[in-house]
């Protein structure tokens, strides 16, 4: 899955009318609605925007006709498989009308325009997980779980062994559930701790 690796911009005119794109990686509503709101000009016509975060989507058309702003602008989003960004799109009305069909190209070409010149990252969605070993694994373990890539974020010990914090990504998971298993001769277990959540 795609997002954005940092804000971009993009700005044209449209029969008189002056539209800037602004877009840029989000991770949560809000974040999205901070980045909406401190990016509107309230001297412009409209402020028109949408935003996708996972399942969640929201579009507005602020004035526009119902549906020729806010849903074109998030089918750009859509269209280049992104997630994780929000687009505001403003316009300063010149004085000549578009029509429905007009304002949806507008509204969707700026966006996708804008889109289309951001640089992209990929996002891996990543899990929290617990591994536990004996003390006599540990040293060897860790340093293979290192050396495969996988990232400890905390240790903590206890009476039996040590208890290993550790955020990898999703796809790896039953790889590293097999290398502790192997590493400890069946002695340590690996357990997921969250949900999937993107990085």
């Amino acid at each position: 899955m795609l997002t954005l690796a940092a804000p971009h911009r993009f700005a044209q005119e449209i029969r008189k009318s002056r539209f800037l794109a602004l877009a840029a990686p989000v991770a949560d509503e809000a974040e999205a609605r901070a980045f909406l709101g401190s990016r509107s000009d309230p001297a412009a016509s409209h402020n028109c925007w949408a935003y996708k975060i996972g399942p969640v989507v929201r579009a507005f058309d602020d004035g526009e006709p119902s549906g020729t702003a806010g849903r074109p602008i998030l089918q750009a989003i859509d269209g280049q498989g992104l997630d994780g960004v929000a687009v505001l799109v403003i316009r300063w009305f010149g004085g000549i009308l578009l029509g429905s069909g007009g304002l949806m190209r507008a509204y969707g070409g700026t966006a996708a325009a804008c889109l289309r010149e951001a640089e992209k990252d990929e996002r891996v969605a990543r899990v929290e997980v617990e591994i536990i070993c004996l003390f006599p694994d540990l040293a060897r373990l860790k340093a293979r779980l290192i050396q495969a890539g996988v990232l400890l974020t905390a240790e903590t010990f206890d009476a039996a062994g040590a208890r290993l914090t550790a955020a990898l990504p999703e796809a790896e998971t039953e790889r590293v559930a097999v290398l502790v298993g192997d590493m400890t001769r069946g002695r340590g277990t690996m357990r997921r701790t969250t949900l999937p959540r993107e990085a």
